[in-house]
């Protein structure tokens, strides 16, 4: 006896099934590089700090460098987006370039101290002017424009999340601030880890969800089409 494969209307394969689920957005963790892309962002500085404890400045320059060449050369190798990588290079050579220049390990944090307080500034500026940066950002990234701004709860929710992204950025400087004028080169390594990637993954977490709230609030009140209509 014959099997046969019999479709009935209003079926689908599971091919079928599968081209026709949107595809799934990248997380945040996604857009870092995975696991493997935030622990390459730490191993420079970790490099950093672990070979300054030992053996000076000069080599720990080097040693910052090293690692983030080769992770740029090993992402080529793989096959992987080297973009994360180059950026990784730049930065970590413009901070070895001022740490050159000023003779001090602790000045290789100071780009990232003092952006760390720009961004405060910022996201606290824009919550003030009523045009919190979650949701521009937001909405313009997803291409839904600034019709959020005419629903007043929906200005709150990205109040919120501009807020935590503001209470962030200056915990980092206020922090990172306070080692560096006490000359604390490891704890600032730790800090700058420890406050990098968790806490912004925390604080885009509140950013979804007030985009989340303020997507279900626009389409209640007709802003937005409803989901699947």
């Amino acid at each position: 006896m014959e099997n046969k494969n019999v479709s009935f209307p209003g079926t689908k394969s599971d091919a079928q099934a599968a081209q026709a689920a949107p595809p799934r957005r990248p997380s945040v963790l996604d857009q870092a590089g995975g696991t493997k892309g935030v622990v390459y962002s730490a191993l420079p500085v970790l490099a950093f700090v672990v070979t300054h404890n030992f053996r000076g400045i000069k080599a720990s320059i080097i040693a910052a460098l090293a690692v983030a060449v080769a992770i740029g050369i090993e992402r080529l190798v793989r096959k992987e987006s080297v973009q994360p990588a180059i950026g990784g290079v730049f930065g970590v050579a413009l901070a070895a370039g001022i740490v050159w220049f000023t003779g001090s390990a602790k000045d290789y944090f100071l780009i990232g101290i003092w952006a760390s307080l720009a961004g405060a500034v910022l996201f606290l500026a824009s919550v003030l002017v009523r045009w919190p940066l979650a949701g521009v950002i937001w909405n313009v990234a997803t291409g839904k424009g600034n019709v959020w701004r005419a629903d007043k709860r929906s200005r709150l929710y990205y109040d919120i999340a501009t807020l935590v992204l503001a209470a962030v950025f200056g915990a980092r400087f206020a922090v990172q601030q306070y080692f560096y004028a006490t000359d604390q080169v490891g704890s600032l390594g730790f800090a700058k880890i420890a406050m990098g990637f968790p806490l912004l993954a925390l604080a885009l977490l509140v950013v979804a969800w007030a985009a989340r709230r303020s997507n279900k609030r626009l389409a209640a009140i007709g802003l937005l089409p409803a989901k699947g209509a």
